[in-house]
């Protein structure tokens, strides 16, 4: 049987003519800015008080995106008699996105907490080698991360505020009780 002719048009008008009606879901982006997720993969920030550049970030990177220069710094004893401390001081830190495939593994490592998801998805370059965000930009980034949730109310409390707080009451009771040499 063949098919009656134009009635692959006429098809395509009635879909045209349903949708049409219905309300539309795309949504105007410049304009209308989207509604994200919490906990959102946009850039990483850096919390530069927290890095001790121990290095594991750069080191974990699959991509090897992240660079980080640091130098030496002599630290005075902090008691007289002590002995001088040396400690890493953070020159540069840079991530290159243009590299980088948000997997985040820089994140898990960082033992200090110094590099966090940061929901920011504007950063779009019209140049390439403009990907590559120094430690500044990386700063202020760490304004736009969302405070971690809450804990669950009926969790248990974590070994180290337990094991803290049963060394503080132990102390508080010592000081309470009387010195039975005194009296």
């Amino acid at each position: 049987m063949a098919p009656i002719p134009g009635s692959g048009l006429a098809k395509g008008l009635a879909v045209t003519l349903r949708t049409m009606t219905k309300k539309t879901v795309t949504e105007q982006y410049p304009d209308a800015l989207p509604e994200l997720p919490p906990r959102t993969r946009g850039v990483i920030g850096l919390f530069e008080e927290n890095c001790t550049v121990c290095m594991l970030c750069a080191r974990e990177c699959p991509d090897w995106c992240i660079y980080i220069d640091s130098h030496k710094e002599t630290v005075p004893p902090a008691a007289p008699g002590g002995r001088e401390r040396s400690r890493n001081v953070l020159d540069r830190f840079a991530i290159d996105f243009s590299l980088c495939m948000y997997c985040g593994i820089c994140i898990e490592v960082c033992p200090f907490d110094a590099l966090f998801w940061s929901p920011e998805f504007e950063y779009a370059e019209t140049d390439i080698r403009e990907l590559t965000h120094e430690r500044d930009k990386l700063r202020e980034w760490m304004w736009t991360v969302p405070a971690p949730p809450a804990l669950d109310p009926g969790a248990e409390e974590p070994k180290e505020i337990a094991a803290a707080r049963k060394t503080a009451e132990k102390l508080a009771a010592a000081q309470a009780e009387p010195r039975e040499d005194e009296s």
